[in-house]
């Protein structure tokens, strides 16, 4: 089973997220700050899904709806803020 990163938007936050047989297993959850950009606050991935890639496909997704949208990023989240530090081509979304 190939695991996919959804979206969920509420008014001015919203939440990247993985399900695993209906579960949560992993989530990123974010906040709209202004018109252009969100703020990547927290991520999150459940116990015995470590290693799985599941924080770095939600960063992936997170880069891609933020390229889609012509908006930038501020990672907050230290998970997320490393992500960004290594990967030079995520640089053009912050």
């Amino acid at each position: 089973m190939k695991e996919e990163v959804q979206l969920i938007i509420n008014d001015k936050n919203g939440v990247f997220y993985i399900d695993i047989s209906g579960k949560h297993e992993a989530m990123m959850t974010f906040v709209f700050a202004g018109e252009d950009k969100i703020i990547i606050d927290h991520t999150e991935v459940n116990p015995g899904n470590n290693g799985k890639g599941f924080g770095k496909m939600m960063v992936a997704k997170a880069v891609q709806y933020a390229r889609e949208k012509g908006i930038k990023i501020i990672p907050l989240c230290p998970f997320a803020k490393s992500v960004f530090d290594k990967t030079p081509e995520y640089k053009d979304v912050l």
